[in-house]
């Protein structure tokens, strides 16, 4: 009689974290009704460093017209990642999948088939994002050029190597809708928007625990390199001690107060900063200037 009830408890429990482990899509009216602005798409894909990532390690350097090939590996503690293909191509990229897929792939880190992507993908910021901003996206990554390199599988062993987990990842990693309390200036709510969402900045400049899972606590405190080797420095006032002019500038062309200039991988960000509105680059000083080095 135990070991049935002890059997049957063991059922229910596996029962139940396979439920919860379950993809967690977008509802099918989720982009219904929204007219996309591909101009602003463009601005969207800069902001979130789509490029940064998924540009082939072979590419030529085209600005306007990148070749989204993926391939670039990204070493961490937890194995080696590597950036799929995300162009257009209708088989080896994106260009056969629905928007409701690519929408679901972004803010909720679901595959087309229900499968868990791993958060190297910056979903947990990019969940953030509004639906508006979503479907301007969608609007301008289908103008980009199409690509036939498979994409690689990454490079993660035994337990890492076991999608389905990162549902229950998920559920405990997904942090507030709003991460900085309090009512802020329309200036400070647009850098909320690039900061906190689009621009992901928390994904390097925060600390994690042990499982990978970002620190909202210490938000934007700084963070150890992924790779394991130096730290990522924090971004907060105190700690960073600069100006809104100073922010913006060094957003802008790489220079420090101090005339020093931006190095690894601040350089790829910067190149997509250099190219958003001076709007946005002051905005995102403003907020990050009533971060106060923890969040909600």
């Amino acid at each position: 009689m135990i070991r049935w009830i002890l059997a049957t408890s063991a059922l229910a429990v596996v029962a139940g974290a396979w439920v919860l482990s379950g993809p967690d899509p977008l509802p099918d009216d989720a982009l219904a009704g929204l007219v996309p602005d591909a101009a602003n798409g463009e601005r969207v894909f800069i902001a979130a460093g789509c490029a940064s990532c998924h540009v082939g390690p072979e590419a030529d350097g085209a600005v306007d017209a990148p070749v989204m090939s993926g391939g670039k590996r990204f070493e961490t503690q937890f194995g080696t990642f590597i950036a799929p293909n995300i162009s257009t191509h209708a088989e080896a990229g994106i260009g056969g999948w629905s928007d409701l897929d690519i929408a679901n792939a972004v803010l909720r880190g679901v595959s087309p088939e229900g499968a868990h992507y791993y958060p190297a993908f910056p979903y947990t910021s990019y969940a953030r994002v509004s639906s508006q901003d979503m479907v301007d996206l969608i609007a301008h990554l289908r103008t980009m050029p199409a690509d036939p390199t498979p994409s690689l599988e990454h490079e993660v062993g035994f337990p890492v190597s076991i999608r389905r987990s990162l549902g229950l990842w998920k559920r405990v990693a997904s942090g507030p809708d709003v991460i900085v309390p309090g009512e802020l200036s329309p200036e400070e709510e647009h850098g909320r928007v690039l900061v906190e969402g689009l621009g992901h900045c928390g994904e390097c400049h925060t600390p994690r625990n042990a499982l990978g899972m970002t620190d909202y606590g210490a938000w934007l405190a700084g963070a150890a390199e992924p790779a394991g080797d130096g730290r990522v420095p924090a971004i907060t006032p105190d700690e960073l001690g600069w100006t809104a002019f100073d922010i913006a500038e060094y957003l802008s062309s790489g220079f420090t107060p101090s005339f020093d200039t931006a190095g690894g991988d601040m350089v790829e960000v910067i190149a997509n900063t250099a190219r958003l509105s001076s709007e946005d680059r002051e905005a995102i000083a403003a907020y990050l200037l009533v971060v106060s080095g923890s969040g909600s």
